[in-house]
């Protein structure tokens, strides 16, 4: 049975990995990498000398091939993504169900994520979030989801590139509000690292303005809790026990109207 880490490395600060990931990188057999070219500059700043494997969205399949190859002969490996926690929205996820599946062990080391940097630092609620990673391309497949999203209350999660966050931006706006409350996180750890803050409209005239460039996070406010209806309240008034009288009493202090309720009482009754 092989070992299969999965090894966080730096969104842009190379002195954000971690000792015990360095330590990983050093006594695995081989690294498999989403870019190899990318990962080789991070093993070299460190002297880490191990062979690499690439595994990258079009290539995922041959590549899990090789990888559980590896594994199947007791070899240690470590998946490593261009920055962050491999496995998280990238094809990563693939290669972990896979060697589970053939009975390997997988064993993940907490480390750099963008999206838990750009949540702690939002000034938006953290108790509850929803990551939804990149939004579908497809129009109506996007659509779709930013409709169902909408109506979410937990603080959500986005990653997005330069070339389309204009458009999200707009769909953002359409969907969810202009008045949303939404932070931008660009470049995360970076030396243009920078946070915006506002509501979606003002965010998209800025980059109307301002040609997107980087890679960014958006952390957008919940929906606001959903007002209950007159029908909605008299239901659970009845199911509560509540007599008429009583109803009408709570629900005036609601704001609903005496009448309405009284006639939904005896409706719903």
């Amino acid at each position: 049975m092989g070992i299969l880490y999965l090894v966080p490395t730096p969104l842009g600060n190379l002195k954000d990995i971690t000792l015990r990931a360095l330590e990983t990188l050093k006594e695995v057999d081989f690294i498999a990498a989403e870019d190899t070219r990318h990962t080789l500059k991070l093993l070299n700043h460190y002297e880490i000398k191990k062979p690499l494997l690439s595994y990258h969205e079009h290539n995922r399949r041959e590549a899990g091939k090789k990888i559980l190859e590896l594994l199947a002969q007791g070899k240690k490996g470590a998946l490593v993504t261009d920055a962050g926690t491999p496995g998280i929205s990238d094809p990563g996820e693939d290669i972990v169900r896979e060697a589970l599946e053939w009975g390997h062990k997988v064993e993940a080391l907490p480390g750099a994520s963008a999206l838990i940097v750009a949540l702690a630092a939002s000034g938006l609620n953290t108790s509850r979030f929803c990551f939804e990673g990149f939004l579908p391309r497809k129009a109506g497949e996007r659509e779709k989801v930013l409709k169902e999203l909408a109506r979410e209350q937990r603080t959500l999660i986005f990653y997005e590139a330069p070339h389309r966050l204009l458009k999200t931006l707009e769909d953002l706006a359409k969907h969810f509000g202009e008045s949303r409350q939404i932070v931008v996180a660009r470049e995360l750890t970076k030396i243009h690292e920078e946070y915006l803050r506002g509501r979606v409209v003002e965010i998209l005239s800025h980059f109307n303005e301002i040609e997107p460039k980087g890679e960014f996070v958006l952390v957008v406010e919940g929906a606001p809790p959903k007002e209950k209806n007159i029908e909605e309240f008299v239901r659970e008034c009845i199911e509560k026990g509540l007599s008429q009288k009583e109803a009408v009493s709570l629900g005036r202090e609601l704001g609903f109207k005496k009448n309405e309720i009284y006639n939904l009482y005896l409706q719903l009754k």
